[in-house]
């Protein structure tokens, strides 16, 4: 490959990145039995040492082979290719041993750092342009994090205890309960053209026009969805979609996943934390189809995802839409519920800058938010630099969250970020708020 321009602090912040992305990778499993990485937990998830093969091969196929010629394969071929050996049967495979796992894991790291310490950035190759490949490499290791939060929380056998934890603040905004906010309707921007590290569904930025709505202040609060819980929200047909009621008869749900009542107390596991619903959190682990049948009982509705951005990030004064919801200023866990350490959701409100310029709260962090929308390209999309990623999941049958929770790491969090899963899906630290036409 042809050099043509460098960016030595780019790259070496790149690398940099990457060990702080592996440190916490090993952080989280640190606690862990082998018994633990082994088993799978639960059906709809991988064998934590799945998850650390996959994310090791995934770098080793993306910054060893994959630089330099043609693309070859989007994943790695073998046991840790997602689409060879979907999650339900990855409890059957043959693993390495947790000590091999994670010498693998050193060996590829170090014949990647060979590799790319010799990388020159160049803005001719789509891959080395502005060192977007190593912030692929990096969000695909943080996303495998969150999966693995996700398993932890599913954990069987005794509760994962974390090797550290901060807390989240104690003050908060006071924020009336149902509290709505308006969009006036109009032309808004939607997207983005960054090709330093968005993913290939955030773009293009392109222009939308957007009837006038109402949006919810904040994600719906625990107390709210009790109320819906104890006005026979989950024995009402007429509240609940088709589809719904079909997920309903056959899930036998009454509450979010991990919620049981006990003498008439609502209570909750979260990690290693066992305790009473906490009304001031927004509720979270719910499906599409629970948000749908709360915003129906609430004489409202979920937002799209269009509505969603503009809620988050648009600016009516100026007519643009700002990098996040508070400015430009990159997300961190001074300025939202992110970052995985807090192990769980925080009151509503409790990150007085989390504001959008509409006044909506908190819509970056604490839970990821369902929207009404399908997941498919915008106008204009191309796949890049793998179709594997986003388009062969283009289709009704999955519905975009936004927002992150607080199991995203920051270099995720971003308003343009697309999330996409299947509306039964509850396992996922997702929430909702809703909206309503004006």
């Amino acid at each position: 490959m042809t050099a043509v321009a460098t960016d030595p602090a780019r790259l070496e912040a790149l690398l940099a990145r990457l060990e702080e992305a592996r440190q916490r990778t090993r952080e989280l499993v640190a606690p862990l039995s082998d018994e633990d990485l082994r088993r799978q937990h639960d059906p709809l998830m991988s064998p934590i040492l799945w998850d650390l093969g996959h994310i090791a091969h995934f770098e080793e196929l993306w910054l060893t082979r994959n630089l330099d010629g043609p693309i070859q394969f989007a994943e790695m071929p073998g046991m840790y290719n997602p689409f060879e050996h979907p999650r339900r049967v990855r409890g059957e495979l043959v693993y390495p041993t947790r000590d091999e796992s994670l010498a693998i894991m050193q060996d590829i790291r170090d014949r990647v750092l060979e590799r790319v310490g010799r990388l020159v950035l160049d803005p001719n190759h789509p891959l080395l342009r502005d060192g977007y490949v190593l912030e692929m490499v990096l969000q695909h290791e943080y996303q495998h994090d969150e999966t693995i939060l996700q398993t932890l929380q599913l954990k069987s056998g005794h509760p994962y205890r974390p090797v550290r934890r901060v807390p989240v603040p104690d003050s908060r905004l006071s924020i009336e309960r149902g509290a709505m906010v308006r969009f006036p309707g109009g032309r808004a921007t939607l997207g983005t053209q960054d090709r330093t590290a968005a993913y290939d569904n955030e773009r293009p930025r392109h222009e939308v026009t957007i009837a006038p709505f109402q949006i919810d202040v904040a994600a719906v609060r625990n107390g709210e969805y009790i109320a819906f819980m104890e006005d026979g929200g989950y024995a009402r047909r007429d509240l609940w979609s088709d589809a719904g009621w079909r997920w309903l008869q056959e899930s036998r749900a009454r509450a979010p996943r991990y919620w049981r009542c006990a003498e008439g107390t609502w209570l909750t596991r979260s990690m290693d934390r066992d305790g009473p619903v906490d009304p001031d959190h927004p509720v979270c682990h719910v499906c599409f189809h629970e948000a749908e049948a709360y915003a129906r009982w609430a004489g409202k509705r979920l937002p799209t995802e269009s509505e969603w951005e503009v809620a988050a990030t648009w600016d009516p004064r100026t007519g643009a839409a700002l990098a996040f919801p508070w400015g430009n200023e990159p997300v961190s866990v001074e300025l939202a519920n992110v970052d995985q350490l807090a192990f769980g959701t925080a009151p509503v409100g409790a990150y007085p800058r989390n504001v959008s310029p509409l006044g909506c709260v908190a819509m970056i962090g604490d839970v990821w938010e369902w929207t009404a929308s399908g997941f498919s390209g915008y106008p204009g999309f191309e796949a890049f630099p793998y179709a594997e990623y986003s388009e062969v999941f283009f289709g009704d049958e999955y519905k975009v969250l936004r927002g992150g929770s607080w199991a995203t790491r920051p270099a995720v969090a971003r308003p343009t970020f697309r999330n996409w899963d299947y509306p039964v899906r509850r396992q996922i630290f997702a929430g909702f708020r809703c909206a309503r036409n004006d």
